[in-house]
């Protein structure tokens, strides 16, 4: 009989680590997840731990008889250079001590290309995954639908919406997103695999649009003029991977169903 695998999840209380652990128990895995501050309620099918990788604390245990990782934990908003980067070297080095089968690690379609600091960041978490002498998997996603909606949520009370319309994103449901990455969660790494994608590029101009019509707020779109090369590399969707369109939900589809549930609330 095929020992359960083992899998740990860091970030477990994110926005992706909410969709990975449910899929992960249907799956058959043994799930710790992980967070710096993991809820206080019984949870009789995970395991929560307390985890910082910004100063290692709980590493040890989080990663005891542990044979998968997959390292969602990231700090898009804080400084992702002390989490993405060093964190994910401490935690790339207790794996090693640990015997991991397999770290997955999680990162951003266009980290090489697009120069934002936090991308910059993922993308030295990629090379310290891949020249860690753990073995790994790094799988890269498009922008998930709810970071869009928060996005836009954040002028929807402004008269009129300056945005970067001309910016090319594919963004994806956070669960179709978990559902491919969930395919490596092995015990065989997989090094760089392909992209994961949402089902279609669409201008920032389009996604608004389509949040204005679904909301009925009624506010102008503007072109917010945006220079440099980090706009130049959004404007041509160097942020993107057509060829790659692994979701099928679409911006309207989830974004209705946002709506629905939160008017049923």
């Amino acid at each position: 009989m095929t020992p359960r695998t083992r899998t740990l999840v860091t970030g477990a209380t994110g926005t992706l680590g909410n969709a990975l652990r449910p899929r992960l128990l249907e799956a058959g895995h043994d799930v710790r997840a992980a967070s710096r501050s993991p809820p206080s309620a019984d949870d009789n099918d995970v395991e929560w731990v307390e985890l910082d990788v910004l100063d290692g604390t709980g590493l040890e245990e989080a990663l005891a008889d542990v044979d998968v990782v997959i390292h969602a934990a990231s700090a898009p908003r804080g400084d992702s250079e002390a989490v993405d980067v060093h964190g994910t070297e401490r935690l790339l080095e207790a794996a090693d001590d640990a015997d991991v089968e397999n770290v997955v690690y999680v990162s951003i379609v266009g980290v090489d290309e697009v120069p934002l600091s936090y991308y910059e960041h993922k993308r030295r978490a990629e090379r310290a995954v891949e020249d860690s002498s753990v073995p790994s998997t790094v799988v890269r996603a498009t922008q998930f639908h709810s970071f869009v909606f928060e996005l836009l949520e954040t002028v929807a009370r402004v008269p009129v919406w300056a945005l970067p319309t001309q910016f090319r994103i594919q963004p994806i449901d956070v669960g179709e997103a978990a559902d491919a990455i969930l395919e490596y969660a092995t015990r065989e790494p997989s090094g760089r695999v392909p992209d994961v994608g949402g089902p279609d590029v669409r201008t920032v101009r389009e996604l608004a649009a389509a949040y204005r019509d679904a909301t009925g707020v009624r506010r102008p779109i503007v072109r917010l003029p945006v220079p440099g090369s980090t706009a130049a590399a959004f404007r041509s969707g160097t942020a993107t991977c057509p060829d790659r369109t692994v979701g099928t939900t679409s911006w309207e589809e989830w974004l209705g169903g946002r709506l629905e549930s939160a008017a049923e609330r």
